[in-house]
């Protein structure tokens, strides 16, 4: 048995292999008063229960509707009477199983509180297969089974607005410490930056309290659009800071009074906010870098590697780009791609390969909106990735120049619909993933296509009311 360390931050890497015993104690060292026991949905909402501490214990069996799922972002399950051939139309429970890798501090509760992460199992052990945590476990096998280790750096975009109460106002950028809000932009400033020292303190305050590891803060494009960088690391760990940044910078922004959102396209006339991804792919035993050859030159792995991007990612795009929203940010010469050539640090490209050495030799999938569920979208693109480089999949020559201006590129998909539906053209994704995860995602996302469908836009009432 692994002992839990006694300094107040201990490193996430050393809690791999906890057991419950040593959550017990991380807990009763830091005199937990309450526990957040948390599930990922489909979505990335955080669903579960909160638990005094004196009633955590291993042998609680808690559980859960496994409903809670496949529900819609807005709360919904899904109207599909194919669902009745996916899941149990009993509503029957999961069991929740806490990983203690996963624990983490509240740092902005009023007394001790703790939040962990929990995996679901039907009640026969086996694990929901359908789970965000689930799959992207699963497709990390995939690697583990050939000797591999995927590696991955999230980064990372995000606005801050004015706090915004009215759905039908569009959103507005905050007040900063000047008393002014931004009008112009501020791509790398630092100045624009320290107009929010207060909350970026409290931010860096809060992820240091809980080992989220993260490492830069920028100023994107966008007013009032920021980035913050994650160090490179597992996959499933950095799916799991993901998540809980994401429920860290929207609590420290309240309490700034202003809103943090992870919106795709936010605010018109502002460029999207994405999630850009590094992936690099390592040997488990030496660590090497199997994307170099030993003279430093690029091997056939690395671009079978995006060759199975180019190949997969327009018939994924659902779980890059899973709300009608994302597809506002996929245009051209606003900082985001509109296809999937590749190219070495070139930013108007879906797959750009930065510069670096040998041993560090990566690709970054810049396609994955902000607004993606961490673990579904890493699961998708690494699997896409590992299908490049099973199937041997040659990559397109690569683009040196804007891809922009590339009239006979492969291009993304332009909506959800039409994501949705290419999801049944890839048998191959869908057997890495999971045929029941990718029809009840598809049945999740097509229910809120239908519900956005029934909202009529002020658009539609300024340009056709009258004139049509």
């Amino acid at each position: 048995m692994t002992s839990a360390p006694d300094t107040p931050n201990s490193p996430v890497e050393s809690r791999k292999h906890w057991t419950f015993i040593d959550l017990e104690r991380w807990l009763n060292e830091r005199r937990i008063t309450e526990i957040e026991c948390l599930v990922p949905d489909l979505t990335g909402v955080a669903r579960g229960k909160i638990l005094p501490r004196n009633k955590f214990t291993e042998d609680r069996g808690m559980r859960l509707p496994e409903s809670i799922i496949g529900l819609t972002v807005t709360g919904n399950w899904p109207d599909d009477p194919q669902l009745d051939t996916l899941i149990a139309n009993t509503d029957r429970d999961m069991n929740l199983v806490p990983d203690p890798s996963t624990a983490r501090v509240v740092p902005w509760a009023t007394d001790p509180t703790a939040q962990v992460i929990h995996d679901c199992y039907f009640k026969d052990g086996a694990p929901v297969d359908y789970a965000p945590r689930t799959v992207l476990k699963n497709v990390i096998a995939l690697f583990h089974a050939q000797g591999w280790e995927p590696v991955v750096a999230p980064e990372l975009e995000f606005y801050l607005v004015d706090k915004n109460t009215d759905p039908d106002q569009p959103l507005r950028p905050p007040i900063g410490r000047s008393g002014r809000a931004e009008t112009s932009r501020q791509h790398y400033s630092i100045d624009a930056v320290n107009e929010f020292d207060p909350l970026f303190e409290d931010i860096y305050d809060y992820c240091d309290a809980m080992d989220l590891d993260v490492d830069t803060l920028i100023h994107e494009i966008g007013a009032g659009q920021m980035e913050i960088n994650f160090l490179h690391g597992n996959p499933l760990d950095l799916a799991d800071k993901v998540f809980f940044f994401k429920r860290t910078i929207r609590e420290a922004a309240m309490r700034h009074n202003m809103f943090a959102t992870f919106m795709a396209k936010p605010m018109a006339g502002e460029p999207g906010s994405a999630m850009h991804v590094h992936q690099s792919v390592v040997e488990r035993g030496t660590r090497r870098n199997i994307f170099s050859n030993p003279d430093g030159t690029p091997s056939a792995q690395f671009f079978h590697y995006i060759g199975g991007l180019q190949k997969y990612i327009p018939y994924v795009m659902a779980f890059l780009a899973p709300y009608v929203n994302s597809y506002r940010r996929l245009v051209a010469n606003t900082a985001a791609p509109t296809n999937v050539e590749w190219g070495a640090d070139n930013r108007t490209v879906g797959i750009r390969v930065p510069n670096s050495n040998a041993a560090n030799r990566r690709v970054e999938n810049r396609v994955i909106g902000a607004d993606a569920n961490p673990y579904v979208a890493l699961a998708a693109s690494l699997a896409c990735g590992y299908l490049g480089m099973m199937e041997k999949i040659e990559a397109l020559p690569e683009m040196k120049g804007n891809a922009y201006n590339l009239p006979n590129a492969t291009p993304l998909p332009q909506s959800l619909s039409e994501s949705v539906r290419l999801l049944d053209e890839v048998p191959e994704v869908a057997r890495l993933l999971g045929k029941r995860f990718c029809g009840i995602y598809k049945a999740v996302k097509m229910s809120e296509y239908a519900e956005f469908m029934k909202v009529i836009s002020p658009w539609e009432r300024e340009h056709l009311l009258l004139h049509v």
